[in-house]
């Protein structure tokens, strides 16, 4: 069984996909990624001694703010309305963590809200400690889960 593209229409150009007949369900998305960091950067981001201010939450406000905008960012994403995104930075051993939680109630799924979140955010922390450190390296953006109910 030969798998179609959703988003090429029958004329080979590109197409929004109709989901008018599909029901409004429960739909959540995970996603999560990684920076690494240089020791001496995380200990200016813990010590939140960075110049451009609170690293950790500056990103986590940018995942936000990037999920609401997938829709416009990304030509083929239907606009949706977000009941809950919820970013989070975490500092480990080698880097930050960032990973994103996003949630509504539509007729699409939410995956490329948290994918945008967690990759706008891991993009904040990369322009506030770019200065301090020229070996960060991000990587690792992947969908870990979604669900639909």
């Amino acid at each position: 069984m030969e798998k179609k593209l959703s988003h090429i229409g029958s004329d080979n150009r590109p197409s929004m996909v109709d989901v008018s007949h599909k029901p409004q369900q429960k739909r959540t998305a995970v996603a999560e990624g990684f920076i690494a960091l240089q020791p001496e950067t995380l200990e200016l981001i813990s010590d939140n001694r960075m110049k451009k201010g609170n690293v950790l939450l500056t990103a986590e406000l940018a995942g936000i703010h990037a999920a609401k905008k997938t829709g416009e960012m990304i030509p083929l994403c239907h606009t949706l309305l977000l009941s809950k995104v919820d970013i989070k930075a975490t500092p480990e051993a080698d880097g930050i963590r960032v990973t994103g939680t996003v949630v509504c109630t539509g007729q699409t799924g939410v995956e490329m809200e948290a994918l945008s979140g967690v990759a706008q955010a891991l993009l904040t922390i990369y322009d506030m400690c770019k200065a301090v450190d020229q070996a960060m390296e991000i990587g690792a953006i992947k969908l870990l889960n979604k669900t639909k109910e």
